[in-house]
């Protein structure tokens, strides 16, 4: 089983993230899960939000999980939340921010040794979406990174996701997803 964990503040797009992701997943017959936990439900609180995806029925439905990725989208939870928790020995770690993985790392030493991408998502999203939306570039980022899907294939399936939005939006977001996946270091 695969399991994802997001780390973001409410309002960033995490759950949005995690059902788009799990929408585009589904489609391809596999079993997948998307759901959240909120600590205060207000805006800008820090939160979690996770999917499982496997080829067999999930019966697990607990929050508690040891995740192979751990996207954390907002960039300053790296210092307040603990990303790590509960983490494999091969957890990679995608996080939002405009530092070098050496300048982030020696920023905070628990990411020493481990492996860490970096991505400017904030930016991407204010340069494309014209707002901090990091949730799709995060995706972008997640397909370079793990290989789940091709580029294209996902950009595709995506578009269904954002059908109901205007054209320029759904644009914009195809945009950032192809910026994070190439920007991704």
């Amino acid at each position: 089983m695969l399991e994802i964990r997001w780390h973001s503040r409410a309002g960033q797009g995490a759950v949005t993230g995690a059902k788009g992701l799990g929408d585009v997943v589904a489609n391809t017959g596999k079993e997948v899960q998307a759901f959240a936990f909120y600590g205060s439900a207000k805006r800008g609180a820090a939160m979690t939000a996770y999917n499982r995806i496997d080829d067999k029925p999930i019966i697990n439905h607990e929050k508690f999980m040891v995740p192979d990725y751990v996207l954390v989208i907002d960039p300053a939870l790296v210092f307040s939340a603990d990303i790590t928790a509960n983490e494999k020995e091969d957890t990679k770690y995608i996080i939002t921010t405009h530092l070098s993985k050496e300048e982030l790392i020696k920023l905070v030493p628990k990411l020493s040794g481990k492996c860490v991408y970096v991505v400017d998502c904030m930016k991407i999203s204010m340069d494309t979406i014209g707002r901090a939306m990091p949730n799709t570039p995060m995706l972008g980022a997640l397909m370079r990174v793990s290989e789940m899907f091709d580029i294209e294939y996902f950009k595709n399936a995506m578009l269904k996701v954002l059908s109901k939005f205007p054209q320029k939006i759904i644009d914009a977001n195809m945009t950032a997803i192809t910026r994070a996946y190439n920007e991704v270091k």
